[in-house]
């Protein structure tokens, strides 16, 4: 079941005890971590053998009531270390801050585990620390996004991961690839299984796709299209020699320019009445039907069709491989 806080705001006063809390255990295991440190170093005989040449009062004061007393004192840390876990389990008890009262120990894990007093699990402690951190930043009492430290860490982090996700991508665009191309009828596997089962509601968006290109690509262009119409009745009733032998009568000029004005205004009005009846439950179904026809003829699949969808396929997961190789952290720190 996923973590749920419950939690209520803390009084001034018990927030500040927490927070007096976090940094003394924050300084400790800072001190706990130093300890553990020198001591590692101090087994070294290199190291040990320059200690005492350089200071060999310090080395034997150390030597005789640190080293030799190591566990005892790292059982000190450790003893503050698990008072720090039952303390903060019992205020998140409390404070309800979780969905079950057994849900602390498994959210703080490290903190845990660091109280452990055994060499691999002594260096989560160090994780404490970030958690610490973490809650300074978040009570607004520091700011490490400006520390440079953390700045370096965050830069080579982020190239780490992005080069990481790059190569389990181009990995992936691969193992496509090879599938696409060892496969057998993929073009049909694809009609069958992704196309067919939606066959009508891609019939009905793609007439209703035309009947919109249709009727707004009139009502943008209507005065140029009845223009268009004019001109073009105006040029065949032109080159017309019924029309040529009919101007040579009386009044036949006369006559012609009626008949080319009315042929043209009928022109313009059937274009009309025909573009306005795109809206038409006719027109949609005629419409459907020469969609379904269309798509039916292109749904058929023969050896050279596969082999373009294949090829279509591959080159698109190819681009995609160009894509993600860019380097796009060279670009964000140059």
């Amino acid at each position: 079941m996923p973590e749920t806080s419950v939690s209520h705001p803390l009084s001034p006063g018990l927030e500040r005890l927490h927070l007096a809390w976090d940094l003394l255990i924050l300084v400790l295991v800072v001190a706990n971590l130093a300890l553990i440190l020198f001591d590692s170093l101090f087994l070294l005989p290199p190291l040990n053998d320059a200690f005492a040449t350089l200071a060999p009062g310090l080395h034997e004061a150390y030597d005789r009531h640190v080293h030799a007393n190591f566990i005892e004192i790292d059982l000190v840390f450790v003893a503050v270390f698990v008072l720090d876990v039952l303390l903060g389990w019992a205020a998140a008890i409390a404070e309800r801050r979780y969905h079950r009262w057994f849900f602390y120990p498994f959210v703080h894990w490290y903190d845990v585990l660091g109280c452990i007093p055994l060499g691999g699990f002594r260096l989560l402690r160090v994780l404490r620390i970030v958690s610490l951190l973490h809650r300074l930043q978040r009570l607004g009492l520091i700011d490490v996004r400006r520390w440079q430290v953390y700045a370096f860490f965050a830069k080579y982090y982020d190239i780490l991961m992005e080069e990481l996700s790059d190569r389990v991508a181009l990995r992936l665009l691969d193992n496509m690839q090879e599938q696409i191309r060892s496969s057998d009828s993929l073009s049909t596997r694809v009609i069958d299984r992704v196309v067919m089962p939606r066959k009508q509601q891609l019939i009905q968006e793609l007439s209703q796709r035309l009947e919109a290109m249709a009727g707004n690509a009139y009502a943008r262009n209507r005065e140029e299209t009845m223009r268009y119409v004019s001109a073009l009745v105006g040029r065949t009733v032109a080159e017309s020699q019924e029309i040529r032998r009919l101007r040579r009568l009386p009044m036949g000029d006369v006559v012609a320019r009626g008949m080319a004005s009315s042929l043209s205004d009928l022109s313009c009005r059937l274009v009309h009445e025909a573009l306005e009846g795109l809206r038409s439950p006719e027109f949609t179904a005629l419409v459907e039907r020469l969609a379904e026809s269309g798509f039916d003829t292109w749904l058929q699949v023969d050896e050279h069709t596969d082999r373009v969808t294949e090829q279509v396929l591959v080159d698109m997961l190819e681009l995609m491989k160009e894509q993600i190789a860019v380097k796009q952290w060279r670009h964000r720190y140059d």
